[in-house]
């Protein structure tokens, strides 16, 4: 399965912090391998923020845009050397007078996926990411891939380049999505895939009756139902199953640490056995030590 062909791409919203520096060489890598054009877009907001909302000062104007189109510069840069390295991609850039989020979403609705870092650099007219990333999650109309910046203290696979992608499964709409991307990154990464269905997010083990094993075996034979289909489309990429008894994002973040890459859906099918992927999706983002990207339904 293939990545629809849109006119932005792959886009990346920048913003100078490290966070965004690791977006871009993560998008400018997955840009290259997909064949898709790589758009980074840096926004500058038109009111300083503080209540009530003030507009900005020509000599404040001024020095906001000349220091995006620096840290446009820089990205650029950056990303032309990622994607040459690896087999080339076309980069643009764009500069825009106006708020991240609804700039993103409005982006995202042309777009492959757009890529943001966990965290934005803190200074003025830019929180760029860390409320970017949760108001993408619920309102972008294409993937969202969530980036974090290297973190020494954080576990990370002992070779990220042959470590698998992880993907988080439930069975709803959105997780058929995320299947989607995930067996297509897994085959152009050339890596294992793990697929990976919790079954409760509720304690239910000491529940009067309750046999996991009898429910075990029925879980696996459904999800292997499931995957069968992708497995033909894909045969390249080796398929690991597992199957637990444990939280969604308890168990999702634990196979994160051998990852090089955690897809999920953004929402769930909620009730007994479903990953409630809504609020999964953001306790993975916001602890997973690897890129996650999250599929919208």
């Amino acid at each position: 399965m293939s990545v629809p062909m849109k006119r932005h791409g792959i886009v990346v919203g920048v913003d100078g912090s490290s966070a965004s520096d690791a977006a871009v060489v993560w998008a400018a890598r997955d840009a290259a391998i997909r064949h898709v054009r790589l758009t980074l877009v840096h926004m500058v907001n038109g009111a300083v923020p503080m209540w009530p909302a003030m507009p900005m000062s020509m000599s404040m104007a001024v020095w906001q845009e000349e220091d995006g189109r620096q840290v446009l510069e820089h990205a650029v840069k950056t990303a032309e050397e990622i994607a040459s390295a690896v087999r080339g991609a076309p980069v643009s850039c764009e500069l825009r007078w106006s708020p991240p989020v609804p700039t993103l979403v409005e982006m995202s609705d042309e777009a492959a996926m757009v890529v943001v870092g966990s965290h934005g650099r803190g200074a003025v007219a830019r929180g760029l990411l860390g409320s970017v990333s949760s108001g993408l999650l619920r309102r972008a109309h294409c993937p969202i891939a969530v980036i974090r910046d290297e973190d020494p203290s954080l576990p990370h696979s002992a070779d990220p380049e042959r470590a698998p992608v992880v993907l988080g499964i439930d069975g709803s709409p959105a997780s058929e999505s995320a299947t989607a991307i995930a067996f297509d990154e897994a085959s152009r990464r050339g890596v294992a895939l793990t697929a990976v269905h919790a079954w409760s997010d509720l304690e239910v083990v000491d529940l009067p009756g309750w046999d996991w094993s009898t429910v075990k075996d029925e879980a696996e034979q459904i999800l292997a139902e499931r995957l069968a289909g992708w497995q033909e489309r894909y045969p390249d990429v080796r398929l690991h199953r597992v199957v637990v008894c444990d939280r969604p994002a308890r168990q999702l973040i634990h196979q994160a640490q051998t990852a090089q890459l955690v897809v999920l859906g953004s929402h769930g099918r909620g009730g007994f056995t479903g990953m409630l992927l809504g609020s999964v999706s953001n306790a993975v983002v916001h602890s997973a030590s690897t890129p996650v990207i999250v599929a919208r339904p």
